[in-house]
C-alpha cells in the first residue's frame, strides 16, 4: 500500500512549500489589456455591464496606456467606436479613423506597449454584422478586402499586431497579402482562429456598440458544440499565414484551449471575454465572491489549459495582486 509512504498533502502544508512546488505560475507576461477608443476629447464614459470598463478618447486612452506599462503589461488590443457607421464599414480604413488616430497618440507618447488592434467591421456597420451584407446575408468574399485594407491601415498608423475577429473565411490570407504588398512584412496576424458564436459576449456589444440590428452571427461564428472544428479552423488560419492563434471565449472553451495547444506548436492565446468578467463583477458586487481569489484562479485555468497569452479586463488588478 502507498499509504502512508506517500502522502502528497506534505507539499500543501504552507505557501512557501505550495509555492515551490506549484505547476502553472501566473504571471503579467502575457496579459493584454483590451481598451475601447471613442470619438472626441478628454471622454470617459463608463461601460455599465463592465465596471471599470470605459469608452474612451484618443488622449484618454494614453492615459490609462501609461498605468498598463507601469504595471508590466506588455500590450493592450485597441477597439474602435467610429463617428459614424455605414453598410460597409468604411470609417474602419481610415487613415484617421478612432483607432488609427489612438494608435499614433500611443506611438507618440513612446510608450513601452505591444499595440495590437482589432480587424472586424462590426463596430464600423450600420446593421452590426462583422461582414458586408448582400441578398439579406453577411457576404464572405466582398468582405475580405475591407478588412485587409483595414488592416495595413492600422499597420501605417504604427500596430504591431493585427487580430482579425470577424470569421470569415479566407480572411488571414488576405490581410498577409496585403500587409506583405504594402511592405509590412514584419508587422504579425494574431487570428481569432476559433471564435464561438456565444452568449458571453453581451457586454462587449455595449462597449463596442455592435449589437446586430437583425438576425445573429451563428453563420460564421462557430457552433459551440464543436471541437474538432477549432482544429481545421486554426489549421486553415497557419496555412494562410497566421503567426498566433486564438480561442473565444476562455473559461466555457479551456478543452478547445488544451486541444489546440497540444496539436499546434505556435502561440496560443485565448479571450477571457466580457460577459466571463461582467459576471465576475457582479457577483462580487453582491459579496458573493472574493474578487482576487476567484479571478486569479480563473486566469490560472486559461493558462494552465495552454494559452500563453490571455486577454482579459482583469489584466490591470491581476497585475497590481501579483506585485503586492
Amino acid at each position: 500500500m502507498s499509504f502512508p509512504t506517500h502522502r502528497p498533502r506534505r507539499l500543501r502544508r504552507n505557501e512557501a512549500l505550495r509555492g515551490l512546488v506549484r505547476e502553472t505560475r501566473l504571471t503579467t507576461a502575457g496579459f493584454i489589456y483590451p481598451m475601447f477608443v471613442c470619438p472626441g476629447q478628454k471622454v470617459k464614459k463608463e461601460v455599465s455591464s463592465m465596471p471599470g470598463i470605459f469608452q474612451q478618447s484618443a488622449d484618454q486612452i494614453v492615459d490609462e496606456c501609461r498605468e498598463v506599462e507601469s504595471l508590466g503589461i506588455p500590450g493592450v488590443i485597441l477597439f474602435g467606436l467610429p463617428e459614424k457607421k455605414d453598410a460597409r464599414g468604411a470609417s474602419s480604413t481610415a487613415s484617421d479613423g478612432v483607432v488609427q488616430r489612438a494608435i499614433e497618440a500611443i506611438r507618440k507618447a513612446k510608450l513601452n506597449l505591444l499595440v495590437i488592434t482589432d480587424v472586424c467591421l462590426c463596430e464600423y456597420t450600420d446593421h452590426g454584422h462583422c461582414g458586408v451584407i448582400e441578398d439579406g446575408e453577411v457576404a464572405n468574399d466582398a468582405t475580405l478586402d475591407i478588412l485587409a485594407r483595414q488592416a495595413v491601415s492600422h499597420a501605417r498608423a504604427g500596430a504591431d499586431i493585427v487580430a482579425p475577429s470577424d470569421m470569415m473565411d479566407g480572411r488571414v490570407g488576405a490581410i498577409r497579402e496585403a500587409l506583405d504588398e504594402h511592405k509590412f512584412e514584419n508587422i504579425s496576424i494574431l487570428a481569432y482562429a476559433a471564435k464561438y458564436s456565444s452568449g458571453f459576449y453581451g457586454p462587449f456589444r455595449e462597449a463596442a456598440e455592435s449589437t446586430p440590428q437583425f438576425g445573429d452571427r451563428r453563420g460564421y461564428q462557430m457552433d459551440p458544440a464543436n471541437a474538432r472544428e477549432a482544429l481545421r479552423e486554426v489549421e486553415l488560419d497557419l496555412e494562410e499565414g497566421a503567426d498566433m492563434v486564438m480561442i473565444k471565449p476562455a473559461l466555457a472553451y479551456l478543452d478547445i484551449i488544451r486541444r489546440v495547444r497540444d496539436e499546434f506548436d505556435v502561440p496560443v492565446g485565448a479571450y477571457n471575454v466580457s460577459g466571463e468578467y461582467a459576471m465576475v463583477k457582479a457577483a462580487v458586487q453582491k459579496g458573493w465572491l472574493d474578487e482576487k481569489r476567484v479571478v486569479t484562479e480563473i486566469l490560472t485555468s486559461i493558462q494552465r489549459a495552454g494559452a500563453e497569452i490571455v486577454l482579459t479586463y482583469h489584466a490591470k488588478d491581476a497585475a497590481r495582486w501579483l506585485k503586492a
